[in-house]
């Protein structure tokens, strides 16, 4: 019940389709605190909270280390209760933790999602629909670029799996599966971890791109950039809401999808409430499980490239996301 629980737990309780029944954290103040704002009892053991409220669904939002070493146990004994789970991205900090979950989920026939809410606002949408009625064409390349100002220091590695699961998952959303990268990255000024970074990408279709990050630029706008490319056009992304642009090659004409003043994203919380609110109307659809939107295995995957990353600034050689180890 951090931050992020927070705020998860306060659109679950604004949403009409789900009811707010308790808040979980191993730390009793911060519960404490939680369930008295929100006027629901607190439990201070994830497996306490299942066995008594049998909740259908759970958010599990928990830290640990690189941002998500406390995802694996919550979100393994929610699933084994039937709950359904949306997680907090990284799915996991290891790929073996993260093979589990995934592995579970798909036993028990529970929908298992990540929070990717970047890929869930309109002017994201927009750009997959122009995507998929053909308006780009076979497609080319694709670059991306995401930075935040983050100073804290953790492993080595902390940047790269913390915050590129996002940008990962935009570039596997518009263009598919990766087959091979290679990844340089800097140590930014008083830095001891690898807070700068740009990888090249091989996508499996053919096409080819780059993903650009940082942890040392302080949040300004805009602070993500997504451009893809193919025959018949481009769109550029800018931001995950703000402002989507279509260039057909054919045609000077632009088309662009801008946030509304008035009615449109407010703020970064907005991507939060489309996000959960999606889970939550394909759940109560009964969709089934590995046909959500924003899956485990989707989190995974991004994960396994993450972790092609690290293999290439650990070698200098470019690695085949088929042959990543553990």
């Amino acid at each position: 019940m951090g931050p992020i629980g927070n705020r998860h737990a306060d659109i679950y309780r604004e949403d009409a389709l789900s009811d707010l029944v308790g808040v979980c954290d191993i730390n009793r103040e911060r519960a404490d605190a939680a369930a008295q704002r929100l006027g629901v009892p607190a439990f201070y053991s994830a497996k306490d909270l299942l066995d008594e409220l049998g909740p259908d669904l759970c958010s599990v939002a928990t830290g640990g280390y690189e941002y998500s070493s406390d995802h694996h146990q919550p979100t393994i004994e929610a699933l084994q209760a039937g709950c359904h789970v949306l997680c907090e991205k990284p799915i996991s900090n290891e790929l073996d933790t993260a093979e589990e979950m995934v592995r579970v989920a798909r036993e028990g026939r529970r929908c298992f999602g990540i929070d990717f809410n970047h890929r869930f606002t309109p002017a994201a949408l927009k750009a997959k629909e122009w995507l998929d009625t053909g308006r780009l064409g076979e497609l080319l390349f694709a670059n991306m670029a995401l930075w935040i100002g983050n100073p804290a220091e953790s492993s080595p590695y902390f940047h790269l799996k913390a915050l590129h699961p996002h940008s990962v998952d935009m570039l596997r959303y518009f263009v598919g599966d990766v087959s091979r990268v290679q990844c340089f990255a800097k140590k930014g000024p008083g830095r001891t971890i690898w807070s700068t970074s740009h990888m090249n990408i091989e996508f499996e279709c053919g096409a080819v791109g780059g993903l650009t990050g940082s942890y040392d630029i302080a949040r300004g706008h805009p602070m993500e950039r997504c451009e893809v490319a193919g025959f018949k056009g481009r769109f550029v992304l800018e931001d995950m809401w703000r402002e989507a642009t279509l260039y057909p090659a054919d045609s000077w004409d632009k088309t662009v999808y801008t946030n509304p003043v008035f009615g449109g994203y407010r703020d970064f919380g907005d991507t939060f409430r489309a996000r959960i609110h999606r889970f939550l109307e394909q759940v109560a659809a009964g969709v089934a499980p590995e046909d959500i939107d924003g899956t485990g295995a989707d989190g995974l995957s991004a994960q396994r490239i993450i972790h092609g990353f690290i293999q290439s600034l650990l070698t200098g050689e470019v690695v085949r996301i088929a042959d990543v180890v553990r």
